[in-house]
């Protein structure tokens, strides 16, 4: 992998792209930065006065300045005086804290609902300057070429987006139909391309376990081109199967919920993602195993995994991260480490990102105080790309396909009938599955209710908390729609939601506690293109449009996040009490997390990877 990035004139799918400024790999400028941390030449900018936050070594360093050449680091040290000439630009710190920008280590852009230009505008300013992102689920939808879009567009940007290439899709094979497969040799193809940083979450654990030719093809691949394998082991099972996952080859993990699951990602040579989405609270649980355990914290890593709209507009992305693993306990400079040298490390990336110092891209946040994190300034590659909350760059926008804004292909609209589940023959009740949803957290429960039948239907009951959901497939028109049923939302009244982003498939869900209203959603979102809809008594109250492959929008986020935020308030007229129950509900289809889920081809045991009935046998 070539890691200069941005050439003044580049080619991204078949169309001409032109770079006001060049960035210059390490040995293009390498020259230079020696004369201006010798003296013999000067920085185009130094930082002056700061307190560096030097994590390398874990410590603050006062008075100290920053000088900047070719947008990497030349000199880090106590007085830079000898570098600066009459075109240098020097700007007084006072003091103030000069860090290393933040990395997210294991994130999905499509669920902030933007594309990948409107995702970076919007974390800039939070002081979010790398990310590491796994388009699995465009993949999905789109295939290797939703994939190679997402890669080329992220390439564009002023900041550091380098693309994991998706592992599964399916995630689970025989237990889902998605709109594309992901095969050996396109993974094998990717790892050519020049953003591709290693292969994307392994989600299918079990495949591994047993050691399937194909996903053990796609490892190789990945290990054949000296690239990083990203893992996702969503069982609670640590035993055999566990060490057997780590055997092949995973490099990370991020689906751990608890201490015991850090501490055992490390032992087995794993580095551990903790992360801190808009409804995964797994920093808390697992952040002892530093603060209380004194585990070595470099195999530590904070990520985001998912973080919607609402949540980067209003609450900040890996800033808000960091905050919340210290107000966990966890040391600042640590807490810093983690979101910043120990993710470089762990890409083989501590030589060109992660931290402040020499020949390193100069990728810098200033701000006043390591434990609230204000993010005062943003610098990208040398240069001021926001300050004051406010982005000051352009963020390069890729022109995607008509077919790809044309992907909710539902054959036919649906009807109440359609969401109708029949009861057994002569039940007058039924014992019922149900998918229990776990607030703050992606795993499910496997729950039963016993439901009353009327006219030889199931229906919900509001009083055990149990509503309808529905898998409608959209890829390949088939008109076909699973029924089953799901707790924790605490829906009331006649209401439903769609969604055409259902993990990892991306078929659309739809919950409710009315038929009819099930079906005036789901024909919403086939009309639109995708999104996110909430219906209310025959009426809709809340509508997200994503219409790029049914899961991004390429408006600002700001706008994104205003109706992504009435969304949410929709939810909660609606009963929900659930918070951020919009990421719960976008996982019910997820059949890789235990423990119960939705596919289009039934209900899953996720436990046992089996297809299982929606009703128990009565003894």
């Amino acid at each position: 992998m070539t890691l200069g990035v941005t050439p003044c004139a580049f080619t991204v799918s078949g169309k001409d792209w032109y770079m006001e400024k060049t960035f210059k790999t390490w040995p293009e400028s390498a020259a230079r930065l020696i004369a201006v941390a010798a003296g013999r030449g000067a920085a185009d900018l130094v930082l002056k006065g700061g307190t560096w936050v030097n994590v390398q070594s874990r410590e603050t360093l006062e008075h100290h300045d920053i000088a900047i050449a070719d947008g990497r680091f030349a000199y880090c040290g106590p007085d830079a005086s000898h570098c600066i000439g009459p075109d240098t630009e020097v700007i007084e710190m006072n003091g103030r804290y000069v860090m290393p920008g933040l990395c997210d280590a294991h994130m999905h852009i499509e669920s902030g609902m933007l594309t990948p230009a409107e995702f970076a505008a919007a974390v800039i300013p939070h002081g979010t300057t790398t990310m590491f992102t796994d388009p699995h689920e465009i993949a999905n939808v789109l295939g290797l070429e939703g994939v190679r879009l997402m890669h080329d567009e992220a390439m564009l940007q002023p900041v550091n987006i380098f693309t994991q290439m998706p592992s599964c899709a399916p995630s689970a094979p025989g237990l889902e139909t998605t709109g594309f497969e992901i095969t050996p040799e396109d993974v094998a193809e990717a790892m050519t391309w020049p953003g591709i940083i290693g292969l994307g979450e392994m989600m299918n654990f079990p495949g591994v376990v047993n050691a399937d030719p194909k996903m053990l093809a796609e490892i190789a691949a990945t290990q054949n081109a000296g690239k990083t394998v990203g893992g996702h082991y969503a069982s609670p099972d640590l035993g055999p199967a566990f060490h057997a996952y780590a055997a092949g080859g995973p490099a990370d993990d991020h689906e751990g919920t608890c201490e015991v699951d850090a501490i055992a990602r490390v032992r087995q040579g794993m580095r551990h993602m903790m992360r801190l989405g808009s409804a995964w609270y797994d920093v808390e649980t697992q952040i002892t195993a530093v603060t209380e355990r004194g585990l070595d914290p470099r195999n530590f890593i904070l990520c985001t995994d998912d973080c919607h709209s609402g949540t980067l507009v209003n609450d900040g992305h890996m800033n808000r991260v960091v905050r919340h693993a210290i107000d966990c306990g966890c040391d600042p400079l640590i807490a810093i480490q983690m979101a910043t040298i120990n993710t470089a490390t762990h890409f083989g990336l501590e030589r060109e990102l992660g931290s402040i110092a020499p020949g390193r891209r100069a990728d810098v946040i200033v701000t006043s105080d390591l434990r609230t994190l204000p993010i005062d300034m943003v610098f990208a590659r040398g240069d001021l790309i926001a300050q004051g909350g406010e982005i000051k760059t352009t963020c390069p926008h890729l022109d995607w396909p008509e077919h790809a804004r044309a992907t909710v292909n539902l054959g036919r609209d649906r009807t109440a009938a359609d969401f109708e589940i029949t009861a057994p023959a002569g039940a007058a009740t039924v014992t019922a599955r149900v998918i229990g949803v776990v607030e703050n957290q992606a795993p499910t429960k496997a729950l039963t209710a016993e439901l009353n039948v009327t006219d030889g239907l199931v229906n919900g009951d509001p009083a055990q908390d149990v509503c309808q959901i529905a898998l409608v497939e959209r890829h390949r028109a088939t008109g076909e729609t699973t029924n089953g049923f799901v707790s924790g939302f605490c829906y009331t009244g006649d209401m439903a939601i769609a969604s055409t982003v259902a993990h990892d498939s991306h078929h659309m869900i739809v919950v409710g506690t009315c038929r009819e209203n099930m079906a005036l959603a789901a024909n919403r979102l086939g009309e639109v293109g995708g999104g996110v809809t909430v219906f209310k008594d025959g009426q809709e109250i809340a509508l997200v449009e994503l219409p790029v492959a049914g899961l991004m929008s390429d408006a600002p986020a700001v706008d994104v996040a205003a109706k992504a935020d009435r969304m949410v308030a929709a939810m909660a007229e609606c009963g929900c009490t659930v918070n951020n129950a919009y990421m719960q509900h976008s996982l019910l289809a997820l059949v890789v997390i235990p423990e119960l889920r939705i596919s289009d081809l039934g209900l899953v045991d996720v436990t046992k990877f089996e297809l299982t009935d929606l009703f128990e046998e009565k003894q």
